[in-house]
C-alpha cells in the first residue's frame, strides 16, 4: 500500500501548506482520505489523475476536511468527462452536507444529471463496511462539526491504516489504532494544548498504549511547524510518499 500526502496542513493552511487529503494507492484501487478545500490544487500541482480514484472517504464534514468534494466532482463532470463510478463515504449526514455544500458554491450544481455514477454511503460508528479494496471500520472522536467525526481503521492490501481525522483525545483511539502497520494522526499543536485537537505532549503520553508500528504526525498547526526539527517522530509533507 502506497500512501501521498496530498495535503498535511491545518484548516487555515498554515506554512502554505494544503488542506488534509491523502491519496491511498494498492495494487487493486486507489481512493482519497478526506478532501479539504484545497485538493483539486494539490491534485494536479503532484500530477494525480482524478479519474483513476474511485472513492472518497471523509473523516468529517469540516471545510477543510470535506470542501474539495464540490470541486472533484465538477472537475470530473466537466472538463475530465469521468464515465467511471465514484463512491463517497463518510459519517451520517454527509449526502445532505455536499448537497448543501454544492449549491452554496455552484447554484443548480446539486441537481444536475452526472455523466457518470455517484454513490453516497453513510458509515455507522464501529460497523465494519467493505468498500472497494478496503474494509473500512469506523471509530467515533471528539471533534464538533454537526456529524458524527470519525478515525477510520483501515485494512487493505494486508495491512492496517488507522487515520485519525481531527480529534482530542479519546481512549477510543487506543482501540482504533491497536496493532496497526500506520498511525496517521493528526497534531495541530506543539506545546499549547487546542480544544478538540491533538498536540504532541498528549501523543507522546500515549505513545506506547496506541501500539502501533509507525506513527506520522499531519494536520500541522504553526507551532509544529515552527519546531520540525524537534519533534520525535516522523511528519508528512506535502507531497511525500510512503509504502506501508
Amino acid at each position: 500500500m502506497q500512501i501521498q500526502f496530498l495535503g498535511s496542513g491545518d484548516a487555515f493552511g498554515s506554512g502554505g501548506r494544503f488542506n488534509t487529503c491523502l491519496l491511498v494507492t494498492t495494487p487493486d484501487d486507489r481512493f482519497l482520505l478526506d478532501c479539504g478545500a484545497s485538493a483539486m490544487v494539490a491534485i494536479n500541482r503532484f500530477g494525480v489523475d482524478p479519474n483513476a480514484i474511485s472513492m472518497i472517504l471523509l473523516t468529517h464534514l469540516h471545510g477543510d476536511h470535506f470542501g474539495g468534494v464540490p470541486f472533484f466532482v465538477l472537475d470530473a463532470q466537466l472538463p475530465r468527462r469521468r464515465s467511471k463510478p465514484l463512491v463517497i463515504a463518510g459519517p451520517p449526514g454527509t449526502k445532505a452536507r455536499i448537497a448543501q455544500a454544492m449549491e452554496v458554491l455552484f447554484p443548480g450544481s446539486a441537481g444536475m444529471t452526472l455523466r457518470f455514477p455517484l454513490e453516497t454511503v453513510e458509515l455507522e460508528a464501529e460497523q465494519p463496511r467493505r468498500l472497494g479494496a478496503a474494509t473500512v471500520t469506523p471509530y467515533l472522536m471528539e471533534h464538533p462539526c454537526g456529524a458524527p467525526p470519525y478515525a477510520y481503521r483501515i485494512e487493505c492490501a494486508g495491512k492496517v491504516v488507522t487515520f485519525t481525522g481531527d480529534t482530542g483525545w479519546t481512549d477510543t483511539l487506543i482501540r482504533a489504532a491497536r496493532d496497526a502497520d500506520l498511525l496517521i494522526s493528526e497534531c495541530s499543536a506543539y506545546d499549547r494544548p487546542i480544544p478538540f485537537h491533538l498536540d504532541l505532549p498528549t501523543l507522546v503520553a500515549h505513545r506506547e498504549a496506541l501500539h502501533v508500528r509507525r506513527l506520522i504526525l499531519t494536520h500541522l498547526g504553526p507551532q509544529m511547524l515552527a519546531h520540525l526539527d524537534a519533534l520525535p517522530c516522523e511528519y508528512a509533507e506535502d507531497g511525500k510518499v510512503i509504502t506501508v
